[in-house]
């Protein structure tokens, strides 16, 4: 079955971290480009950052620059999201998706695969 499935989330107190995963399982992460979606109750998604599929270029929405990272695992066919210094505002389903024809620079194309999400809460 070809899917990516998410995991990491869950309650941190704002200026906490977590880490997200994103594993694939039926195809090989490092032939796509990989984005980490937002969605928060009443809000529209939002692009929190994509890496791209060659050079690995990354790139981030401006509400979380400066505080998340993405990375890349070829040998575990994962794809990580660092998130440091959460704001009670970063509360949101994470959704990974993976995009062979999405252009990361651009934030244009589609996505052939999304993952389930994992939830994210961040609260004192």
């Amino acid at each position: 079955q070809l899917r990516v499935v998410e995991s990491g989330g869950g309650l941190v107190q704002p200026g906490g971290s977590l880490t997200l995963s994103c594993t694939a399982s039926g195809f090989t992460l490092n032939n796509y480009a990989i984005a980490w979606i937002r969605q928060a109750p009443g809000l529209d998604p939002e692009v929190v950052g994509c890496i791209g599929r060659s050079l690995g270029i990354t790139r981030y929405a401006d509400s979380v620059k400066g505080r998340f990272a993405i990375s890349r695992d070829n040998g575990k066919n994962t794809v990580y999201l660092q998130m440091n210094s959460l704001k009670s505002e970063d509360t949101a389903r994470y959704f990974c998706t993976a995009g062979s024809r999405y252009d990361c620079s651009r934030t244009t194309g589609t996505f052939d695969y999304w993952g389930q999400g994992t939830q994210v809460n961040v609260s004192s």
